[in-house]
């Protein structure tokens, strides 16, 4: 499950994906819960349970709700403004 396009461009061009700082993530699994789009799941190595990002291009553009449900602190997404940026030169460049 996920975005094919976003304001007509491609979502595998579109860089907005969430980013896990491992050394603040407790593997709680709050954002796997939250994320309806499966962004997230649970990676078991050497017996230990850690969240990852699954499928990046799962993410909604622009959304940000893992972040603001994670207790610990440690998801973070791009510059809003720079993926802005990015997508409006996306779609210059599909005009022409």
């Amino acid at each position: 499950m996920s975005e094919n396009e976003y304001d007509g461009i491609p979502r595998n061009k579109i860089h907005w994906a969430p980013k896990i700082d491992y050394e603040k993530c407790v593997s709680c699994g709050k954002c796997v819960e939250f994320c309806h789009m499966q962004t997230f799941d649970f990676e078991e190595k050497n017996g230990k349970k850690k969240t990852v990002v699954k499928d990046q291009n799962a993410c909604v553009v622009f959304c940000r709700g893992c972040e603001d449900i994670c207790p610990a602190g440690a998801i973070t997404h791009p510059s809003e403004e720079e993926t802005r940026r990015s997508i409006e030169k996306l779609q210059e460049a599909a005009l022409t």
